[in-house]
């Protein structure tokens, strides 16, 4: 596999250094590992298209893309929900 130079300011190769050193790995494998986590444009659009025909197929129902984008932000939804909970939760416990 080819390598390339990646030029950063030094303030950002020593944190990314100390980040490597942390974590037991090689400079470039952290920044691969970092590059991996955040998928591109079209690798989220993919993973959308692939997880509204899942969600097709166990529903049994065909749903446009134009449905799905005006159906309402279910797991935003349950995290506002989630997140009131805490906050209220940590109120009477003070």
């Amino acid at each position: 596999m080819a390598t390339t130079t990646i030029q950063v300011l030094r303030e950002t190769r020593d944190h990314l250094a100390e980040l490597a050193r942390e974590r037991g790995v090689s400079i470039g494998q952290l920044v691969e590992a970092l590059a991996a986590e955040q998928p591109t444009a079209a690798q989220r659009a993919e993973r959308l298209a692939a997880d509204r025909e899942a969600v097709r197929r166990m529903m049994g129902v065909h749903i446009r893309d134009e449905e799905f984008e005006q159906a309402p932000d279910v797991l935003g939804n349950i995290y506002k929900i989630a997140a009131e909970k805490v906050r209220a939760a940590k109120g009477a416990a003070v």
